[in-house]
């Protein structure tokens, strides 16, 4: 038998959740790491995230990949996948929302390195791009291309 004891406490592990209708209400759920003495990268990818714009209401439409280099603590995915569909509803510019689920992950895990990669689907025909990261990447990190090619449209 497992010992769950681990995740006490946590609002969405192991329970029905429904979609939070707004990011601030959605909650990032962090989970032990079973190697905190291991430095490697882990990948979130989330390529149909979903938001709108906040002057016309129009849907917007990205694909985000985080990489992070966990502490202590990882990101719990189903919480990941419930705050990334918070944003569905939400009105924001394309670099608000980048930098929001950045500084999210950020406060709940306190990764030792964190990049975020927001490939925004063009709006009035251009393509808004957002990257961010909190530092070189550690020593001896192995941290891959995102593999999501630049916007060419047609070509």
């Amino acid at each position: 038998m497992t010992d769950n004891s681990i995740y006490d406490g946590r609002t969405q592990l192991g329970q029905d959740s429904t979609l939070p209708q707004r990011p601030e209400d959605a909650q990032l759920d962090p989970v032990p790491n079973p190697h905190p003495d291991t430095l490697y990268l882990a990948r979130f990818v989330a390529p149909e995230f979903t938001s709108i714009c906040p002057v016309t209401g129009q849907p917007d439409f990205a694909h985000i990949v985080v990489d992070y280099a966990p502490d202590q603590h990882l990101v719990e995915s189903k919480s990941f996948k419930l705050l990334m569909g918070s944003y569905r509803n939400h009105g924001a510019f394309h670099e608000d929302c980048t930098i929001d689920i950045a500084k999210r992950i950020i406060e709940a895990v306190k990764p030792r390195w964190l990049r975020i990669s927001g490939y925004w689907y063009p709006r009035g025909g251009i393509p808004i791009d957002v990257f961010y990261q909190t530092g070189e990447p550690p020593k001896g990190l192995y941290v891959p291309d995102t593999g999501v090619a630049p916007y060419r449209g047609r070509g």
